[in-house]
């Protein structure tokens, strides 16, 4: 299973532009389905569902929409589950979502949620998406102890969750410990790496600060020794290809990629990996 994610655009050139990158580049790969994510509070509400519909009827592609807990009443997120199943998209990623920009804490909104469990209970009591889930390799950022940590991510299964897919990390023995982790308690679904292709340094320290994953020693060795943009681009392509590479010998069920909205270092490591990806 071969996966995609983006981000909604800010303006209608990026929505064109993001269209043609997924049609153009990346559907010919056959992926098993992209997701699209959703803005915290809702704020990408309106376009997220349009992305994922137009994905899904005009590409062909099936689609995931995102859906967070930020600033929503359980009547406004039945109200978005509504719209997407009449829109015939059938899949769903629950998450609790992280605080509003200039906030650093989650605040559960009155009339609605504080966990990424509820929300998938919410759903499942009253609709038939499928139900997919995110999970930390090195633990939630909000929670430090990481065995209480992977018995949340069981409270998420048994809300409803069946398949889930990790926040982005480096090394193939952080996300091989987790599994063992994750089964050792009864966590049975399929867990599906996430991958960021690094694109700049600085980039990717800003990511890992918030999410709470760590850069290895010898990847950023690799991009500090990199002499220009293009070549920390190639050295990030080159360490995912390893990363994949090693995931997949050692038994991951697919690749989820972080695309940034660009497909060039997807399909590069894709290509690396001699990989034809089946629909």
């Amino acid at each position: 299973m071969i996966s995609f994610e983006f981000f909604p655009p800010k303006s209608p050139e990026g929505v064109g532009a993001l269209y043609s990158t997924i049609s153009d580049e990346l559907a010919p790969l056959g992926p098993s389905f992209v997701s699209v994510t959703y803005g915290a509070g809702g704020s990408t509400q309106e376009l997220t569902v349009e992305l994922v519909t137009n994905i899904k009827r005009d590409i062909g592609l099936e689609a995931m929409c995102h859906l967070t807990c930020v600033g929503q009443t359980s009547s406004m997120i039945a109200g978005v589950l509504d719209q997407l199943r009449d829109n015939g998209i059938e899949n769903v990623l629950p998450l609790r979502g992280d605080p509003p920009r200039g906030e650093t804490e989650f605040v559960r909104p009155e009339g609605g949620f504080g966990y990424a469990q509820e929300l998938a209970r919410f759903i499942r009591s009253g609709y038939d998406f499928c139900l997919g889930g995110s999970a930390y390799p090195e633990g939630h950022p909000d929670c430090p102890d990481r065995e209480l940590d992977v018995r949340h991510l069981r409270e998420k299964v048994e809300s409803g969750s069946e398949f889930l897919i990790t926040q982005l990390f480096f090394e193939p023995e952080l996300y091989f410990d987790f599994v063992k982790r994750a089964r050792a308690i009864g966590i049975r679904v399929p867990i599906v790496p996430g991958i960021l292709p690094v694109l700049s340094l600085a980039q990717i320290e800003r990511f890992t600060s918030l999410c709470g994953a760590s850069i290895p020693f010898a990847l950023r060795q690799r991009l500090e020794a990199s002499g220009d943009d293009q070549a920390v681009v190639r050295a990030g392509i080159d360490w995912a290809t390893e990363q994949c590479a090693a995931l997949l010998d050692g038994g991951a069920p697919g690749l989820h990629f972080y695309t940034l909205n660009r497909a060039f270092s997807a399909r590069a490591i894709l290509d690396n990996l001699g990989l034809t990806v089946a629909a």
